[in-house]
């Protein structure tokens, strides 16, 4: 069946463009009016109301989730021989960017209610080559951020949160992005917060750290590119001086002659310019969107928690610390193939998240891991399955996908 053909999505983009969508075609608009294409004002506000949103000192865009994975890992110097911990029950981006940089991935398992790493094992698999610790906030809900900084603290680890997952979430009512070196956010159109396409976000606190992000998303160019190469080596600064013409004024925008200076190797990833006017739009509304998925997901857990005691499946665990913003919501169930095609059947769409670890998966088959290595995530990979979870599903919607469990529990 195809996703079109459901009676409820799992998660439905079109009904939200329509809701927004005076709002979203003027600022578009605008866009295209203004002839401003690349790194506007339309970033620029973007940018510095994210970083007031989380509470960083800055907010870096960038043109993915992924890219904003690897843009932080180079950021703080991780590479060929580095070690970087995380977790093995996540999306494949989150180890594929530490594979990329170069750096070998390291996997532990995960606690087997929360889904997320489990903070008990990291310091089973530090070693001399460790460098950083990518924790992710899996389907909304935060990592034990406090036990995490203290290990990274204590072994002298950076921490990458991967929070691509959990926008608005918090632990211990502390913004997630603010615990870590830097924090990484996707605005793919499915997510929390999501674009019109692909956009990402890095955030940090830390001025030199930002200062490079800014030089890396665009070639390692222009001021900050020469800033960066500084930081990366104090003793080139007189060279450096040298490299750029005098009179030039270095203000590192896109039409100014310094972006053909480059001092270090980077990429051409940025936020386009209209990915930004929709997502200053939607920002506006997140806090909004989050708290509805947290009754939703509440009324879920309340109407189908009873069938637990049947051993049909379970609903999901929410720490009493954390701030959970289901950007999925997960059930567990033993017999999930037949569960989900049921409802199929009844034009209800399901998710599977994830079905292979990412230590079983053919790209990490080089690592040398192997069945029965973690074996909750490889308990959870063959269970779990997300049902519909977005701001905009009435209660209708939901009223029908949990009457329709609860027939299918009478079944059986």
């Amino acid at each position: 069946m195809l996703m079109s053909e459901y009676k409820i999505p799992l998660i439905d983009l079109q009904e939200q463009s329509v809701r927004l969508g005076d709002e979203l075609l003027s600022r578009v608009k605008n866009v295209i009016m203004s002839a401003q294409y690349i790194m506007g004002n339309e970033v620029k506000t973007f940018e510095e109301s994210f970083a007031k949103f989380i509470g960083t000192k800055h907010a870096i865009s960038c043109g993915n989730g992924t890219d904003a994975l690897v843009l932080a890992l180079e950021a703080l110097g991780v590479g060929n021989g580095d070690e970087v911990i995380t977790t093995t029950y996540t999306f494949f981006a989150t180890a594929e960017s530490i594979a990329y940089v170069g750096a070998k991935p390291v996997f532990i398992d995960v606690n087997p209610e929360t889904f997320n790493m489990d903070a008990a094992l990291i310091e089973k698999a530090i070693t001399s080559k460790t460098k950083a610790i990518m924790p992710v906030h899996l389907f909304g809900q935060a990592c034990k951020m406090d036990e995490i900084m203290a290990i990274a603290s204590k072994h002298n680890l950076y921490v990458i949160e991967d929070a691509c997952q959990a926008v608005g979430g918090s632990y211990k009512g502390q913004m997630l992005g603010t615990f870590g070196d830097v924090a990484c956010f996707s605005f793919f159109p499915t997510k929390n917060l999501g674009a019109a396409g692909d956009g990402g976000m890095i955030v940090t606190s830390n001025d030199r750290i930002a200062t490079t992000l800014k030089a890396l998303r665009v070639h390692g160019s222009g001021e900050n590119g020469k800033a960066a190469l500084t930081y990366r080596n104090e003793s080139s600064l007189d060279a450096l001086n040298c490299d750029t013409p005098d009179g030039l004024n270095l203000d590192n925008t896109v039409y100014n002659a310094s972006k053909y200076y480059n001092y270090i190797v980077g990429h051409n990833s940025r936020l386009d310019e209209l990915q930004a006017a929709v997502l200053n739009v939607k920002l506006n509304y997140l806090n909004e969107w989050n708290e509805r998925r947290s009754v939703l997901a509440q009324n879920y857990s309340d109407q189908l928690s009873s069938l637990q005691t049947k051993g049909q499946f379970k609903v999901p665990y929410t720490s009493t610390d954390v701030k959970h913003v289901y950007h999925m919501y997960i059930l567990k169930a033993e017999n999930k193939e037949a569960l989900t095609n049921y409802l199929a059947s009844k034009g209800i769409a399901t998710g599977i998240y994830y079905p292979v670890p990412l230590h079983l998966q053919k790209a990490f088959e080089n690592l040398g891991y192997k069945v029965g290595d973690f074996p909750v995530a490889e308990y959870l990979s063959k269970r779990t399955f997300a049902i519909p979870m977005y701001a905009e599903l009435t209660d209708e919607q939901q009223a029908y996908i949990i009457s329709t469990i609860n027939n299918y529990a009478n079944t059986i």
